[in-house]
């Protein structure tokens, strides 16, 4: 009996460790492809649960107890080496960078280069975020900033601003704009600096393009990332393998609730659009940038 309440009790804190949200999220960050896993062990888990629970109460021959025990312990051992197996890397390659990466609006960086962000978080890179607005015009000017924060810290940025200049009038502001980047250049002193293309059709978007450039006139490495609106001429050549942070890249993307109608937000989408950049960069998923000059030693191992 002691054998299958063991098992039983086993199997219950497995499914107590996997099933909360707000442990979920933590994996997605840390662990690739953990939804399907996740799915697994909680169906494994309450089969075993109910199988330790059955020996347990009416006790059947012991082969039978013997067999679940076995199939316990010998399920617990998989999946602990396939959470091993799995576990995204959290290490230095090469010199450690920094990375400012400049946004118009709210969800801006996750949608574009949430999977680059994250993965240069766990190389070991610094990497910091400045969005220009609160997005009022496209949502709830409460919500979105925190939604911006709470995205921000799933990816792991050590110091995210969310400013407040004029959703979709911010080209009436772009002197102030362009002091409010180069006051984040100065005190940051970033190797990369990432921001919206010039071939985009917001406005806001080509606004604080054309800012960023203006603050970073004297940087010598500046990428331009891939918004959902950017047009046809969009012509990246710089790609960046996020095979191992799609999930991570959705993820971010879905902290931003007040969003969550549009097009663009869906996880199809998202995932659709990291498989055709990586259809192009000839790996399974990417995010494209175009460059407007980029030092070959400061971008380092992306």
């Amino acid at each position: 009996m002691l054998p299958a309440v063991s098992g039983a009790l086993l199997s219950l804190a497995v499914l107590i460790y996997v099933l909360p949200k707000d442990r979920y999220l933590d994996y997605t960050r840390r662990i690739r492809s953990v939804r399907p896993l996740r799915q697994a062990a909680i169906a494994v888990y309450s089969s075993l649960l109910l199988l330790n629970l059955w020996c347990a109460i009416l006790m059947p021959s012991g082969l039978w107890r013997d067999v679940v025990i076995v199939g316990t312990l010998a399920a617990t051992a998989i999946f602990g080496l396939l959470v091993s197996e799995r576990r995204l890397p959290s290490m230095i390659l090469g010199q450690r960078r920094k990375v400012l990466a400049v946004g118009a609006h709210p969800d801006d960086l996750e949608l574009a280069c949430g999977g680059t962000l994250a993965k240069l978080v766990d190389a070991g890179h610094e990497v910091r975020g400045l969005v220009m607005s609160q997005g009022e015009r496209g949502g709830d000017e409460n919500t979105r900033p925190f939604e911006a924060r709470t995205g921000a810290a799933f990816l792991g940025l050590s110091d995210f601003d969310v400013l407040d200049f004029p959703d979709t009038r911010m080209e009436t502001v772009s002197n102030d704009i362009v002091r409010a980047i180069e006051s984040a250049i100065m005190a940051f002193q970033p190797d990369v600096i990432f921001t919206h293309s010039a071939h985009d059709q917001h406005q806001d978007h080509h606004a604080v393009h054309q800012a960023t450039l203006r603050a970073a006139r004297s940087h010598h490495s500046i990428l331009c990332y891939e918004s959902p609106s950017v047009t046809r001429e969009f012509d990246p050549s710089v790609f960046v393998d996020i095979n191992d942070y799609v999930d991570v890249k959705v993820q971010a993307v879905q902290s931003h609730r007040n969003q969550a109608g549009k097009p663009y937000m869906t996880p199809g989408r998202v995932r659709g659009m990291a498989a055709f950049r990586g259809a192009q960069a000839k790996n399974v998923h990417s995010e494209a940038f175009e460059p407007v000059r980029l030092l070959g030693s400061a971008i380092g191992d992306l």
